[in-house]
């Protein structure tokens, strides 16, 4: 954790503008202790009593969408439309379960041969914590708390250090729907104070939305005490163009597809890949659209402007992998400067060989990385040289083209014609080094249950 703390940190200036305590010993106890407790009475409430609260926790997003679309701009620097579709869409995720959460966790019978009937029952296992990032403050805490509510787990969230308004806007949000006290428990915890959670035995899982590094400790803390772990980690999507009619209407799809949340979110399309017919007149759209674009804040018009990143140590760490990639032999064709506080130009780069670092890291920012290829042959092998799975999309006019390499892609998710398939009834995860588990559609209650055997003699 950042020496700073728990804080709001102005992520165009730098200015901390409010700091919070992190969480005492007293405080994690009392947060384990709470969270058990609730367990108790709380999985026994009947599903469909379940579903009633988080019904309206789902209404109370929308109902304070604008409220909570300024407190993440201030605090991440995310533009205000995009932060108001964000909490629309954790109300999507809140009634999607709550509609939908019976019917998924409903007894399963199991064909059987013997004198019987065998049944998968979906029970809930207990508390769970979940540590999750700054990039969809809300977004990200729906995914996980939605279905588990619906479960009938109880959850103790550990939110980002420079989210702390946001944390406190949904604790908010679940006291003021109805949500018993101890079923959700926002906690300023610290890494020491995370270890101690996992150890502790009324714990029974942890979800981890956040880098590598991150996902490595967690889940070695989970193996080691033996606790189920959910990690969504990071990503370097190919996003792959076979053909187009328009290579304009192209570039610009890909390009706000990757400026989206100004270039930090982990299903992005980190790498474009593109067929060698169309490859120069899609880069120099590419560029164009790049040096066209302002900084700006949070309320401007977010498709000629760019927001800072989230920290002026992100807009450091990506400004030296692109300066390196451009050391080591790349092309910089658009952007590639620092501007004030965390401000990162919108970045437009070519030639990265696979001998380059910047073939195999993740660029998280506003950096569109460009390959060229000259055969679908040529374009599946590329796409499927990294060591991230989380998703990728290919495009043709010929979907049965596009289809025969979505297919192949070693990825959580793949996508034909369109940058992503999203909705709460989607699920989302990836493969390899970006984690494993599902969150979201029908998977998302089926990872932090027990599925257990229940057979009845005749």
């Amino acid at each position: 954790m950042s020496s700073a703390g728990y804080r709001v940190q102005n992520p165009a200036s730098g200015e901390i503008v409010e700091t919070f305590d992190t969480a005492s010993q007293a405080d994690v106890d009392t947060a384990l202790d709470r969270a058990h407790t609730a367990y108790q009475s709380w999985r026994e409430m009947p599903i469909e009593e379940r579903g009633k609260i988080v019904k309206r926790v789902a209404e109370l997003f929308t109902e304070r969408k604008d409220e909570l679309a300024q407190i993440i701009a201030d605090e991440m620097g995310k533009p205000l439309p995009e932060g108001v579709e964000e909490a629309e869409y954790c109300t999507d995720i809140f009634n999607y379960f709550a509609d939908n959460g019976p019917t998924l966790a409903a007894d399963q019978e199991i064909p059987t041969f013997s004198e019987g009937k065998a049944y998968v029952e979906r029970r809930p296992i207990g508390v769970l914590l979940g540590i999750m990032p700054w990039n969809f403050p809300y977004y990200q805490v729906a995914r996980f708390a939605a279905p588990n509510f619906m479960l009938g787990n109880t959850i103790i969230l550990k939110h980002a250090e420079i989210c702390p308004r946001s944390a406190q806007a949904i604790q908010q949000i679940m006291d003021d729907a109805g949500v018993p006290a101890g079923v959700y428990n926002n906690l300023f915890a610290s890494h020491d104070q995370i270890a101690e959670i996992i150890a502790d035995p009324r714990v029974q899982g942890v979800s981890l939305t956040g880098s590598e590094r991150a996902g490595s400790v967690v889940g070695a803390l989970a193996g080691k005490h033996l606790k189920k772990a959910v990690l969504e980690l990071g990503g370097s999507d190919p996003y792959v163009i076979l053909d187009t009619d328009d290579v304009k209407e192209a570039a610009k799809t890909a390009w706000e597809t990757r400026m989206y949340n100004t270039g930090q979110a982990c299903n992005s399309n980190k790498r474009m890949i593109v067929m060698d017919d169309i490859y120069d007149e899609f880069v120099s759209e590419l560029t164009s659209l790049a040096e066209g674009m302002r900084p700006g804040g949070p309320g401007d018009d977010y498709e000629t402007t760019y927001t800072p990143l989230s920290s002026k140590e992100a807009a450091d760490r990506l400004d030296a992998q692109v300066q390196q990639a451009v050391k080591d032999g790349a092309t910089l064709r658009a952007g590639g400067t620092r501007g004030d506080g965390a401000y990162y130009a919108p970045t437009v780069i070519t030639d990265v060989t696979s001998d380059m670092e910047a073939y195999r890291e993740e660029l998280f920012g506003p950096v569109a990385v460009v390959y060229k290829v000259s055969s679908d042959e040529e374009a599946l092998t590329l796409a499927n040289d990294t060591d991230f799975g989380l998703g990728g999309a290919v495009f043709s006019k010929d979907k049965a083209r596009a289809e025969k390499i979505a297919q192949q892609l070693d990825v959580g998710m793949s996508n034909v014609n369109t940058p992503a398939g999203e909705g709460a009834e989607v699920p989302f995860g990836g493969v390899k080094r970006s984690g494993f588990g599902r969150e979201l559609g029908p998977l998302g209650m089926d990872e932090f249950v027990n599925k257990r055997m229940y057979y009845v003699a005749d």
